[in-house]
Order: structure tokens, then sequence, then C-alpha cells
């Protein structure tokens, strides 16, 4: 006990030290050290009641992370909770603004905890965020990423019947071929905790990730595509932005255009522009530019088959509905590929554009 508060404090003192804008190399050796420090923080534990006497009511699920993709990931898990406790309400502890606007139909969500994306520039705002954990009391506390020394603190200090950690069981990984699925591991995790607390075990397919775009939104989505591409042709859209060494040159970009436009002669090509409001296509094809999330989501799901690097928008294509196929270089795809029931990754370091081009076909097909 007294080691896990000093390396509570001790964590929370080097969060201080570097919230201020620090080279990215230096960054990755803080992440590293603030796991190692903090996998020891709390231990999922249990204790076995008949499953009548077993009252969760209100929750907590932690993902204290901005970033469009992992905010979205998180959605499978939201879902699976609401399916399994319908009269819960949920509480989220996350960081940044767009959670309210990614769960706004989502029914049990009660109140989303948002610490600051930029904690030193609004300390206050940040504090109070972490100090609210302690103002309510749960039932369940879900940490919804293992690699989270963050997740794990805020799991920590909540006050709380039940803890899951969400450490990561290597057995599993044996058991389930997706376990290491950023989305999944967190599910396959709260099922075999809640079987050990009596809960009849869940056999049931996996939710998949789901913006939960409502009739008007998905109108609205089927009326911008529309007026880009003036007929009922089918459409594949494109997002040729990615972060870092995730983006792919304008050259292969240009590449991939010439053999996706002779191998569907009968589709419209379009391009989803990011919010930077640029191209690796340099603007020559047909482009939708929108810097809301819902209505980015709406217009993907009026389209046919999505195409995009690994990135926060091609899970908001997954999570749209619309088959997604993510082109992957660097990332680890077991971990980010896009899920839904007709998405699939490509590495593009193994698989020619043509290889791709006979996987698309199959697809559409």
């Amino acid at each position: 006990m007294i080691y896990q508060q000093f390396v509570v404090k001790y964590v929370y003192h080097c969060k201080y030290i570097f919230l201020m804008k620090i080279p990215k190399k230096i960054n990755a050796i803080r992440r590293s050290l603030m796991r190692k420090l903090t996998e020891n923080i709390g231990k999922s534990s249990f204790e076995k009641v008949d499953k009548n006497d077993l009252k969760i009511k209100r929750i907590l699920i932690s993902r204290p992370n901005h970033r469009l993709g992992n905010l979205l990931l998180l959605s499978p898990l939201v879902e699976e909770v609401s399916n399994t406790f319908p009269d819960s309400k949920i509480d989220l502890f996350v960081k940044g603004q767009i959670t309210p606007v990614i769960y706004k139909n989502y029914k049990n969500i009660d109140k989303i905890i948002q610490l600051p994306k930029k904690p030193f520039s609004n300390i206050f705002k940040y504090l109070a965020g972490w100090i609210s954990l302690r103002s309510k009391k749960y039932d369940l506390v879900i940490n919804a990423n293992f690699g989270s020394s963050s997740g794990r603190i805020s799991t920590y200090v909540t006050r709380s019947k039940y803890k899951l950690f969400g450490e990561y069981d290597k057995k599993y990984v044996q058991q389930f071929n997706d376990y290491q699925h950023s989305a999944k591991h967190p599910i396959y995790n709260l099922r075999q905790y809640l079987s050990q607390l009596g809960v009849p075990e869940n056999n049931n397919e996996l939710p998949y990730m789901d913006i939960k775009l409502d009739a008007e939104e998905i109108q609205n989505g089927k009326k911008n595509l529309f007026s880009i591409v003036q007929n009922n042709k089918p459409v594949i859209c494109l997002f040729t932005n990615a972060t870092g060494d995730k983006c792919y040159s304008e050259e292969w970009w240009h590449d991939f255009y010439d053999h996706l436009k002779k191998t569907f002669p009968d589709h419209h090509i379009v391009e989803l522009l990011p919010v930077e409001n640029i191209s690796k296509l340099n603007f020559t094809i047909p482009h939708f530019y929108s810097t809301d999330i819902r209505e980015m989501g709406a217009f993907m799901a009026n389209t046919q088959l999505f195409i995009a690097a690994d990135n926060g928008v091609m899970h908001l294509a997954s999570a749209s509905g619309v088959p997604t196929v993510g082109l992957f270089s660097v990332t680890d795809e077991n971990i980010y590929k896009p899920y839904n029931s007709k998405s699939f990754s490509v590495n593009t370091g193994h698989t020619t554009i043509e290889n791709i081009m006979d996987l698309l076909r199959k697809t559409i097909e």
C-alpha cells in the first residue's frame, strides 16, 4: 500500500513535469516509465456472489485519452456494458472535448468527466477532473486500456467495490485470436471478470464499433454525397491523410488512385478531406470537407467502401458502418485494424497495390 501511494504521487509529479511540449522520443520514454511504475498499481479482485445479489448500477469506464480513434475504439466496451447492465448509468473518464459528440446517442451514458487536452494550460480543470473521481461511489470501475498509466491510477483512486484494472492476460491470447485488438481485449477481460463474480458466461458476438448515427444524420449524409456525385452510382471514399510515418506519399496515393480508377470504372471515387483541408491527391478528385465528426461519419455511411491509412477517421468509418480497408505500414494491425463486419486491414509493406485491388474487388462483389 505504501509503495502504491508513493508511485501514485510520483506519477502525478512526473505528469506535471512532462505536460509541457516535449520531443516525441522523450515522451515515448516517459510513457514507458509511467507504465513500468504503474503496472503493479492495483489488481483486479472479486468476491463471488449470487447473481441475484450482484447489484451494479453505477459504472465508471476510464480511458483518459483525447485521440478520436482511441475514443471510438472504446465504443464496443460501452455497448457491452450497456447490454450486460441495461439499467445502469455509465460515467466516462476521458480527455478532450469530443467524447460527448461521439456518445450523444448512447442512452446509458450519464456523466462524462473530461480532462483538458492540454493539462499544463488548464491545470485547475485537470486537477478538478481527477478530484471529481472521489466524489461518487461506483459499483464497478473498468480501466479500458492495459497500457494506460492514467487509466490504472484513476481506477485505483476511485471508490468502488469492484475494480477491473485491465491486466493483459497472455493466456487469453491463445484462447481468443483477436484478444490483442484495442477494442476487444477489455470486453474479453470484462466477461472473464464477471463470470468470476457469478454472472452467467457471455458467449455472444462482441459488439462492433458504433457511433450510433440517427436516421436524420444518415439522410443528411446522403444529401451531402449526392451533391458531389449527382447520381446513384456506387461510391468509394478515400482519406489520404495520416500522422507521422503512417502517412503515405503523394506519389503512392496517385498510383493507388490510378489503379483504383481502372479496377472500378463504374464507381465514383471521392475524397474525404481532413480538418487541415489538405489532399495527397492535390484536390484533383471530387471531395467533401467537414469538421463535424458525425457529419463526416454520415457521409461515409452512404458510400460503398472507405479506404484510409491507420488513423482516427479510419475508425470513424468503421463506427459509421461502412466497409473499411485500413492501410498499415508502421503500427500493429492486430491492435488497431478497422473493426466491423466487413472491414479488414492490409499491410502495404507485404502486399502490392495489384493485390489490394483483388481484395477490394472481392469485398465489393
